[in-house]
């Protein structure tokens, strides 16, 4: 995840502005400062003398970098142990220092790229907005239960509850992966929040699985104010929350995977081994909706559901999606029909087809169209996926073979 790592997977994904993640540790702070350069517009840019001519032409733009970090705070409210994620963006270097310089006082920043903080998560919004204004401050993939605002296990039932009098600061959620915009659109709440979707990637192929879409300028200013205010901000891609890791309940130390209906008919409990169950992101947004399944705000913004495609091209070939099977014929499609964003997204089905199979083409279709089976994720365990079912693949290559 070095910066020309990141600058060309985000060419190969399709993204034109990414996060630096991580400004609060000092040695990759560094890093960034001799890798990259400001390019006036609250953003940064590669050097050139670490650019690479590894990238197929296809896919080649121009890519971006904002200065961004996640924070862990952990602290007792209310008689209990809160476990709070932020994400914080800041429009220039001395903005990073000026937080950095603040914090160090407070826990140890070389520990961790995310550090964690003995802090009440408001005091750290509270930091941040006297440090430097011009920062955008969000709770990190609001619903995950063991690190989040609105968490089953640590988090809390509002926005309210957390930051006080501070939340009028609180402009932006994000949603993470084991929630997408319908489930968010039960609270009345969150009316007035822009609901943003990251990829939280830990490794540079993971880059784009969740993203942001704007029509504005690029630039710093012009980018924090969209998710501030909805406005320009066109929507997410987004996974299928199913696939993410927190969007059913569970216990995965016994394989055991529940429903919310589930869960409360065995009490909270794992009914292997009599533990208490994880409370998945599912779960946690029934508990505290005050609008039915499928409600639609009148602001609310459009979304993609996209599944990565390593996993596409895995359904169709039935094997793992970091095959070298899957990796050739992935760089390949790159090659013939552009960034991965606009193959899923974009692309004609029919020029999917002339490029890939026909296999792929119904693969991507399926895909569009939201035909897909996904098996819950759950207590950490990522959702599988499937588009097709053994015999279906089959059938679909026979009358392709036919044809």
């Amino acid at each position: 995840m070095v910066p020309e790592a990141l600058w060309r997977w985000a060419q190969i994904k399709g993204i034109t502005v990414v996060g630096t993640g991580d400004f609060t540790h000092p040695a990759w702070l560094k890093e960034l400062s001799e890798k990259t350069e400001p390019t006036g517009n609250g953003l940064l840019r590669l050097k050139k003398e670490y650019e690479t001519d590894d990238i197929p032409a296809s896919c080649r733009a121009d890519v971006f970098f904002m200065f961004s970090s996640e924070i862990s705070t952990i602290y007792k409210k209310n008689g209990r142990t809160r476990k709070v994620h932020s994400v914080i963006f800041v429009p220039d270097l001395s903005g990073a220092l000026r937080i950095n310089l603040a914090l160090s006082k407070i826990g140890n920043l070389n520990a961790d790229g995310r550090p964690i903080l003995g802090l009440d998560v408001k005091e750290l919004l509270r930091i941040v907005l006297d440090t430097c204004p011009g920062a955008l401050f969000v709770p990190a993939h609001a619903w995950t239960p063991h690190f989040s605002v609105f968490g089953a296990v640590s988090g809390f039932d509002s926005l309210e509850e957390c930051f006080e009098d501070l939340t009028p600061h609180i402009n932006a959620i994000e949603t993470g992966l084991s929630s997408d915009p319908t489930m968010n659109w039960r609270l009345s709440a969150l009316d007035r929040m822009t609901l943003i979707s990251n990829s939280d990637a830990h490794s540079p192929a993971k880059m784009g699985r969740e993203a942001n879409i704007f029509d504005t300028a690029i630039s710093y200013e012009a980018i924090t104010k969209a998710i501030a205010s909805g406005n320009d901000f066109l929507g997410t891609i987004e996974f299928f929350p199913e696939e993410g890791k927190y969007h059913y309940d569970g216990h995965r130390a016994c394989n055991v995977n529940l429903s919310p209906e589930e869960t409360a008919r065995y009490n909270y409990l794992c009914p292997v081994c009599g533990k208490k169950v994880t409370v998945g992101v599912l779960h946690r947004v029934n508990k505290l909706a005050d609008r039915p399944d499928g409600f639609r705000p009148d602001n609310a913004k459009p979304f993609h559901s996209l599944i990565p495609l390593p996993e596409v091209l895995a359904e169709t070939m039935g094997t793992g999606a970091g095959s070298k099977g899957v990796d050739r014929e992935y760089r390949r499609l790159l090659h013939l029909l552009g960034n991965e964003f606009r193959i899923l997204m974009d692309t004609p089905l029919p020029d999917i087809e002339r490029a890939g199979s026909p296999l792929i083409r119904e693969a991507i279709s399926r895909m569009r169209a939201g035909k897909v089976n996904i098996i819950p994720g759950f207590d950490g365990e990522y959702g599988k996926v499937r588009i097709f079912e053994n015999a279906e693949r089959r059938q679909v290559k026979g009358q392709a073979t036919l044809f």
